[in-house]
């Protein structure tokens, strides 16, 4: 309303003149008249923010030049400089997919300790046979790993 009626009143008053008395910048006239859209809204930091969390826990491998190409994708005009902000204030990052490790070297000529337990898992006396297990686990991608390890007495335990 406001650059339909700069444009009725062009030709009796200065344009600068117009345009800071109503509030309205001069470039967003421009555009107006070559038919853009002055009116349109920025997003919020919080709504990036949420944008970026939420294709985060979606796709969780995405830096900063994926997470913007995403977001643009998607429809959202935002910068470079922007997303990399926001992902470095929130602590965003991209989840690096670890390669597979093998632990075990069986291909050695080092001795190799003897099997004097040979399957008896039912030994005649207490505490003469035991087990242990060391298990290595990621409960999930965000939190750090857990080393667990057990130790038990094979007498009075049936193993098959």
């Amino acid at each position: 309303m406001k650059y339909a009626w700069i444009e009725r009143h062009r030709a009796i008053y200065p344009l600068a003149l117009m345009c800071a008395l109503l509030a309205v910048s001069l470039n967003g006239f421009r555009a107006w008249l070559r038919g853009g859209s002055p009116d349109r809204q920025r997003l919020s930091e919080a709504q990036v923010v949420a944008l970026i969390r939420a294709i985060d826990e979606v796709k969780c491998a995405y830096g900063s030049p994926r997470m913007l190409d995403e977001l643009r994708a998607r429809g959202f005009r935002v910068g470079k400089t922007r997303v990399e902000r926001l992902m470095r204030e929130h602590d965003i990052r991209a989840r690096h997919k670890r390669r597979f490790q093998a632990t075990t070297d069986s291909k050695h000529d080092l001795p190799v300790a003897a099997n004097v337990l040979e399957r008896n898992f039912s030994p005649e006396a207490p505490n003469r046979v035991w087990s242990a297990d060391l298990t290595y686990s990621t409960p999930s991608q965000r939190s750090p790993p857990v080393w667990g390890s057990s130790c038990l007495s094979m007498s009075g335990m049936h193993v098959q």
